[in-house]
């Protein structure tokens, strides 16, 4: 497999990893202004990379050509960037409704969890679940990506996670609007805290 290369930015948010062209929207601590302002549902980002070159083309051919060995290193990957020292009590993949789920025949984000949780020895746990069917959200601009999965997540019946430490995987971040959505939903069931970890994001910084 080639290589993908990390993202790299010099101005960046310290909770949610956005890059940006200048300081300008951090503060002295560098916090955007969306997590300042708590807008980000979840209380972390980590990403491995951005969603171009290689990196784009690995993800493709795992999400869409059906390659689902392709998990396990683009998984090893995501394990790279998670701080050694981090310990959630759950990992908890983004969810598919059961009809996309059907039609890709997997959920990318789920293999992408268990590689992740298996390799740092913590429970990968199916918490979520899609209450509707929801339109794809690429081609959608920020506002419909938000109001799009608005309300769409729920957790699942009969799972405790009051007090829980949650880290929810994703394969790629646009605008976070899913997984601000996910935060919610985990956040109403009584989770602690919620971190996001993707294999990739969206770099803005030049479509802003």
């Amino acid at each position: 497999m080639v290589s993908p290369a990390p993202l790299q930015a010099e101005f960046s948010c310290a909770v949610c990893n956005t890059p940006f062209v200048n300081d300008y929207p951090l503060d002295e601590h560098s916090v955007c202004a969306a997590c300042r302002g708590g807008l980000r549902g979840f209380d972390r980002a980590i990403c491995f990379g951005g969603y171009e070159g290689n990196l784009r083309g690995l993800i493709h051919l795992f999400k869409y050509s059906g390659m689902k060995p392709l998990a396990e290193p683009l998984g090893r990957l995501m394990d790279r960037v998670l701080p050694i020292e981090d310990r959630y009590d759950a990992v908890v993949p983004v969810p598919l409704h059961w009809k996309r789920r059907w039609q890709r025949g997997f959920n990318q984000a789920e293999l992408l969890a268990a590689h992740v949780a298996k390799r740092r020895a913590m429970p990968m746990v199916r918490a979520l679940r899609r209450k509707r069917a929801t339109a794809v959200q690429a081609g959608l601009a920020s506002a419909g990506r938000k109001k799009n999965v608005s309300g769409a997540f729920a957790v699942r019946s009969g799972l405790d996670l009051n007090d829980k430490t949650i880290l929810l995987i994703d394969d790629v971040m646009t605008t976070g609007a899913t997984a601000r959505a996910c935060a919610a939903a985990l956040k109403r069931g009584g989770a602690k805290s919620v971190s996001l970890l993707t294999l990739a994001r969206v770099d803005r910084r030049w479509r802003e």
